[in-house]
Order: structure tokens, then C-alpha cells, then sequence
């Protein structure tokens, strides 16, 4: 559900949860513009940064995180 206005009154939200519950109206989605540009690079920046990371480890660095993932999976916690 959508943020509420801030002057909308209690009978004004309830018609709103109404409308929207029943498909009358569609929810709108507020985000403002510096939050949708930081959900786009952090989208981005996670895409990539994975692979990229991937890439510059050591095979020994890939062992030992391998080692302790294994380790942490399997142990009785």
C-alpha cells in the first residue's frame, strides 16, 4: 500500500484501502527522486560488484572463503 497523504483523514484512507483492495485504483509508488537514483546505482553497483570481486581473488582467497562457508553450513548451530 501506498504512503498516505498527509492530509487525508481517517474515512478519506479507508475509501483509499477500499479502492485499492478491490482493484479500483492502483497504489502509487512515491519515491522521490534522490532515493530512485540511489536504488539504481545500488542495483547496479550489486550487479557487478560480485563478479568483480570474483575476479580479483586469489585462488587460495577462494579456498579459504569456500573452506569457511562450508564449515559455517555444516556445523551444528
Amino acid at each position: 500500500m501506498s504512503k498516505r497523504p498527509k492530509k487525508m483523514d481517517l474515512n478519506q484512507l479507508a475509501k483509499r484501502i477500499v479502492d485499492e483492495a478491490t482493484g479500483e485504483v492502483t497504489p502509487e509508488e512515491e519515491i522521490d527522486e534522490k532515493k530512485k537514483a540511489a536504488i539504481e546505482s545500488g542495483r547496479l553497483g550489486g550487479l557487478k560488484g560480485g563478479k568483480a570481486r570474483a575476479e580479483k581473488l586469489t585462488p587460495e582467497e577462494r579456498e579459504e572463503i569456500a573452506r569457511k562457508a562450508a564449515k559455517s553450513r555444516w556445523s551444528d548451530n
